[in-house]
């Protein structure tokens, strides 16, 4: 099974992902000869699980990995960034992918981590929403945020925009224990998961989803199941509420940078959009990596593996970042 936009399978087919795993395919040297190492001595098996927000950039390392070392096999799945740290502690799995920071009982479990990637959580409603001229002029304060999805003091969109408007509003959050919730929390007045509000969702195709059927809908989501990787824009049947960042009742210039993938990312990488929800995301094992096929796997990420993460719709991290997370290696 050969997947070339794992975003795009999930957002039309998000039941398949609940619970199941993409396993990779070991490729052969057809039209990859001056790729490949010759007399490669890399062979054998990476087992890796976790955080949706990853995923897709996993998946893309695992198959140019691959091409490099034919006799070598990655699996990967998605069940949320909990199932990730789980999966690499109790060393079911060899990486977790995992999207937010680890926690100082993580550690004492014996968590190690290197930082490989940025991307962030966006605020995500129906299309046709009938109040979409206003939050596209005004946007939403942090305080509102926090008025629908903590407080529940916001319960229609009259209420969110300042007018007569009685359409009820329906948040969604995630079930699954995820980066994505967690970041998302922590931006609303460093609240937790657990303080979200909202009808939970299982995954990050789950959310878009749900919101994408539902007029009412609010939910979040990671920038990769909220723009098409094709076309960078926004999926169909999904909009952004634009956040107003300076809380003056309206989105100035530099706050409007939702249309596209690659000006979010843009704002990502300049500090413009707030972190959090914008974050590293990490790979995770329990205990530093021995494994040779692993170590050389994060090497190769760090390393020539960096060239995909803008093209896979993620914010590389800076150059120093990069000789630091190595450093972890050695």
């Amino acid at each position: 099974m050969k997947i070339k936009n794992a975003r795009l399978l999930f957002l039309l087919v998000p039941v398949l992902f609940l619970s199941g795993t993409v396993i990779l395919p070991s490729c052969n040297n057809q039209g990859n000869e001056s790729r490949s190492v010759k007399g490669d001595s890399l062979k054998g098996k990476i087992t890796i699980s976790g955080a949706f927000a990853l995923y897709p950039l996993v998946v893309k390392w695992a198959e140019e990995f691959q091409k490099l070392h034919p006799k070598l096999t990655i699996n990967v799945s998605a069940g949320g960034a909990g199932k990730g740290m789980a999966d690499a502690l109790s060393k079911m799995v060899d990486l977790g992918m995992y999207s937010k920071s680890v926690s100082p009982e993580e550690q004492a479990k014996g968590a190690w981590w290197i930082a490989v990637a940025k991307d962030a959580v966006l605020p995500t409603i129906n299309a046709a929403n009938p109040v979409m001229k206003d939050l596209k002029k005004k946007g939403l304060t942090r305080q509102k945020f926090y008025d629908i999805f903590i407080s529940g003091k916001i319960t229609t969109w009259g209420e969110a925009v300042g007018n007569s408007n009685a359409l009820a509003l329906q948040a969604f959050t995630r079930s699954d224990a995820c980066g994505a919730a967690d970041m998302w929390a922590k931006y609303l007045k460093g609240k937790k998961q657990e303080d979200l509000q909202g009808l939970g969702v299982n995954g990050d195709p789950g959310v878009a989803d749900a919101v994408r059927k539902n007029i009412e809908g609010i939910g979040f989501n990671n920038l990769g199941f909220v723009y098409e990787m094709k076309t960078r824009k926004i999926y169909p049947g999904l909009d952004v509420v634009p956040i107003d960042l300076n809380e003056n009742g309206i989105i100035d210039s530099t706050e409007n940078f939702y249309a596209t993938m690659d000006r979010v990312m843009k704002a990502i990488d300049e500090g413009i959009y707030p972190s959090p929800p914008a974050r590293e995301l990490y790979l995770v094992s329990g205990g530093k990596p021995v494994n040779k096929l692993v170590i050389a796997f994060l090497q190769w990420i760090l390393n020539d593996g960096q060239k995909f993460v803008n093209e896979a719709g993620y914010v590389m991290i800076s150059p120093d970042k990069i000789k630091a997370e190595m450093l972890k290696l050695n």
